[in-house]
C-alpha cells in the first residue's frame, strides 16, 4: 500500500534558504467513502474535494481548533483516499523546527501530526500543494524492510478505529504513541 511505502521517505519543507527534513516514521491510511473515519465518508464537500482529486497533493486540515494535520492524497482521481503523516524523525533543520515549535526537546518535536505541522510550518495555506515538488514535498529516502514495519489500528479516532491501517517503523523514538 502507499501508506507502507511512505515509511522511510523524506518530508521536505523549504522555508527561504532553509530546508527542514524529516524521515516519515508513522502514517495512517483513510480509504474511501466506506471508511467511517475518512473525511470523505459523507461525500464530496468543499473541505474534502482535494481527497477526490489526483494523487500526490497535500490535504491539510485544522482539528480541535488548534492543530493542522498533513495528508498525502493517494488514489486515482474520483476515489477519495489519503495517508495522514502522523510522525517524522527530524533529519535536518532541527534548530528551525525547535523555534517553530517553541520546544527544545528533540524527542517531542515531531512525534504527532499536529507537532510535525508546527515544526514544519504547515498550515491551511499549503493545502492542495503538489507533494512532488515545491515548498513541501516527499522525496525518496531510506528503504524500510517489512520486518521493521508494525501494523496496528488507527489511533485518536472514534469510528473505524479497528481498521489495521496504521503503519510505523518499529522502535522509532519519534512515534506519536
Amino acid at each position: 500500500t502507499v501508506a507502507r511505502e511512505l515509511l522511510g521517505t523524506y518530508l521536505i519543507r523549504r522555508i527561504g534558504h532553509e530546508q527542514l527534513i524529516g524521515k516519515i516514521v508513522e502514517v495512517e491510511a483513510y480509504i474511501g467513502e466506506d471508511d467511517p473515519a475518512c473525511h470523505a465518508s459523507r461525500g464530496k464537500t468543499n473541505r474534502t474535494a482535494l481527497m477526490f482529486g489526483p494523487p500526490g497533493y497535500a490535504y491539510i486540515y485544522f482539528i480541535y481548533g488548534m492543530y493542522y494535520c498533513l495528508n498525502a492524497v493517494t488514489e486515482a482521481e474520483g476515489f477519495p483516499a489519503a495517508v495522514l503523516i502522523r510522525a517524522v524523525q527530524p533529519i535536518a533543520g532541527i534548530e528551525k523546527m525547535k523555534k517553530l515549535r517553541k520546544n527544545s526537546r528533540l524527542h517531542q518535536l515531531t512525534n504527532g501530526p499536529g507537532k510535525l505541522c508546527q515544526a514544519f510550518a504547515l498550515d491551511k495555506g499549503l493545502n492542495g500543494v503538489d507533494l512532488c515538488s515545491g515548498e513541501v514535498f516527499i522525496s525518496a529516502g531510506e528503504a524500510v524492510s517489512t520486518a521493521h514495519i508494525s501494523v496496528s489500528s488507527r489511533i485518536g479516532i472514534r469510528e473505524g478505529k479497528d481498521a489495521p491501517w496504521r503503519f510505523y517503523i518499529k522502535d522509532n523514538a519519534f512515534l506519536s504513541k
